[in-house]
C-alpha cells in the first residue's frame, strides 16, 4: 500500500502502489451518491490510481500528500473529498486551491463546477492578467471555493476590503513544487499565516523536492503519503524518438515532420515566449492553423488560444512550459520538443501531454549539436535509448527555399508586432494582441502545403 504514515525523515523511500481490485468505484471509496452521479455525468467510470488512494482517507479527516504523475487525476482525488465535506457542512470561503499557473486555475475551477453543479458549487479564479475590479465582485459573493494562484491572492488578501480566509476549511496546493519552483515561497509563507491553523490540508506534487518537503512540514499536520510512482516513467503506450539534426535547419525538419504526420493535432514546446511567437508566425506564413500559448500573451488571449485548440479550431499549439503540466488537453496526437527542456524532468510533463487515459501517441525531441548533453540526461532520467525518427534528408532540403522566405517574414511580422505594442503602450497601457499579427502575409508566402504523392 502505498498510502503510509509520514515519519520524521525526510528521505524516506516512496512505495510504489499495489495495484488495486479493477471493480472499484466512487462509491465503494465513500463518495456521496450525489457525487458519484455527477462523477458518471462526467464520464469518470471508475476512479483513478491516486483517487483510490488518497480519496478514503481524505473523508477520514487526513492531511494529505499526493505524489502522482501528470494525467493521473490529481484534480478529482481533491475534489470529491472537499465536496463531499462541503455537502455535510455547508459553508461559503470553504476551500481554497492555490496552483502555480492561470490556465491550470481555471482547468480546476471547470472541475469543481461540473463536479458540483447539481449542488449549486460557486468558485472563484484569482489569477494574475485578469481585472482586479471583477475578481473583488466575485470574492464578495463569497464562493465556496477559491483557486488562485499566489501572487494575485496576495493581493486581495491585503486590498479587497471585507475579503479574508479566517473561516477556511481546506487548503490544496496543486503542483506544489511548481508553485515552489516559481519563487511563491513568500507569498506561500504569507497565505500560511493568515489562514486557520485548524483546516484540512492536501499537498499535490509530481515530485518531492527539498521545498517540497519544507513546506510539508510547515503546512500539513500528521500527513499521509499516496504515492502511485515510485520513479520517472512515460506513459507505455507512448512512441518516443528524437532527431539529431544542425540547429540552423531546425525550422525545415520542423515543417517537414507536420507535413509527414498531417491530419493529426500538435503540441510543440519551444524554450521562450519570443521563439514560440516566431514559430507559430512561421508556420501560419505556410498555411498551418498554428497558435501560440505563452506567458506574455494576455490572460483573455492565452485562454483563447487553449480554447481554440481544444475545439480543435487549431490543430497546432506552440508553448512554453507553461502548457506542459496539468492542463486537460485530451485530443494531443503527437508532442515536438523543438527546443529541448533544460531540466530533463520537464520531459515528462511535456510528453505527458500526449498518450493519456489510454489512447497511443507520438513524441519527437529535436537533437541539435548543441544538446546531446541534455538529451543524455533525459535518456538517462526515463531509463531508455530512443529510437531515431524517420526522415528523408533529400526531401527536408528541398522545404529550404519555402521555410528561408517565410522565417524572413515571421521576423519582419514579430518585429511590426513588437513597435505596434510599443506604440500601444505609450498611448493607452498595455494591450497584448499576440495572434493579430500572425498570418498577416499567408497570401504572400502560399497556402497549406501539400503531401507528397503516394504517400
Amino acid at each position: 500500500m502505498a498510502a503510509s504514515e509520514e515519519h520524521d525523515s525526510p528521505t524516506e523511500a516512496l512505495q510504489p502502489v499495489v495495484e488495486e481490485e479493477e471493480t472499484k468505484t466512487f462509491k465503494d471509496l465513500g463518495v456521496t451518491d450525489v457525487l458519484c452521479e455527477a462523477c458518471d455525468q462526467l464520464g469518470w467510470t471508475k476512479p483513478t490510481k491516486i483517487q483510490i488512494e488518497a480519496i478514503p482517507l481524505a473523508l477520514q479527516g487526513r492531511d494529505i500528500i499526493g505524489l502522482a504523475e501528470t494525467g493521473s487525476g490529481k484534480t478529482g482525488a481533491f475534489a470529491l473529498p472537499i465536496l463531499n465535506a462541503l455537502l455535510e457542512t455547508p459553508q461559503r470561503l470553504f476551500a481554497l486551491v492555490l496552483t502555480p499557473t492561470r490556465e491550470l486555475a481555471f482547468q480546476i475551477s471547470e472541475q469543481f463546477e461540473a463536479l458540483g453543479s447539481s449542488i449549486g458549487v460557486q468558485s472563484a479564479v484569482i489569477v494574475g492578467g485578469i481585472d482586479s475590479m471583477s475578481q473583488s465582485l466575485a470574492l464578495a459573493k463569497k464562493p465556496h471555493i477559491v483557486i488562485a494562484t499566489p501572487g494575485r491572492l496576495i493581493d486581495h488578501l491585503e486590498n479587497t476590503k471585507g475579503f479574508n480566509l479566517r473561516a477556511l476549511k481546506y487548503l490544496v496546493m496543486d503542483e506544489a513544487d511548481r508553485i515552489l519552483n516559481m519563487d511563491f515561497e513568500t507569498e506561500v509563507d504569507k497565505i500560511l499565516k493568515v489562514i486557520p491553523r485548524d483546516r484540512k490540508t492536501f499537498l499535490f506534487s509530481a515530485t518531492m523536492t527539498k521545498k517540497v518537503q519544507k513546506l510539508q512540514r510547515a503546512a500539513l499536520k500528521n500527513p499521509v503519503k499516496c504515492a502511485v510512482s515510485s520513479k520517472y516513467q512515460t506513459v507505455e503506450k507512448l512512441q518516443q524518438y528524437y532527431l539529431f539534426i544542425p540547429s540552423k535547419f531546425k525550422d525545415t525538419y520542423l515543417v517537414y515532420i507536420l507535413n509527414e504526420l498531417a491530419g493529426n493535432s500538435f503540441m510543440i514546446f519551444c524554450s521562450t515566449c519570443n521563439n514560440t511567437q516566431r514559430t507559430a508566425l512561421l508556420l501560419r506564413n505556410l498555411g498551418f492553423t498554428a497558435i501560440p500559448l505563452h506567458g506574455q500573451m494576455s490572460q483573455s488571449k492565452r485562454l483563447g488560444s487553449l480554447n481554440k485548440f481544444k475545439a480543435k479550431a487549431r490543430s497546432i499549439l506552440l508553448a512554453t512550459d507553461v502548457a506542459s503540466r496539468g492542463l486537460d488537453i485530451p485530443h494531443v496526437d503527437v508532442v515536438i520538443n523543438f527546443d529541448i527542456p533544460t531540466h530533463s524532468k520537464d520531459y515528462i510533463h511535456r510528453v505527458g501531454r500526449t498518450a493519456r487515459a489510454g489512447r497511443s501517441g507520438k513524441a519527437i525531441t529535436f537533437v541539435t549539436q548543441y544538446d546531446v548533453e541534455l538529451f543524455q540526461r533525459i535518456e538517462h532520467l526515463i531509463g531508455k535509448k530512443l529510437p531515431v525518427f524517420p526522415t528523408q534528408d533529400e526531401e527536408v532540403m528541398m522545404l529550404t527555399e519555402r521555410v528561408t522566405e517565410a522565417q524572413r517574414f515571421a521576423r519582419m511580422e514579430l518585429r511590426e508586432h513588437g513597435e505596434k505594442k510599443k506604440r500601444v503602450r505609450e498611448d493607452a497601457g498595455d494591450n497584448d494582441d499576440t495572434e493579430g499579427a500572425i498570418g498577416v502575409r499567408n497570401k504572400v508566402v502560399g497556402g497549406k502545403m501539400k503531401k507528397r504523392k503516394g504517400r
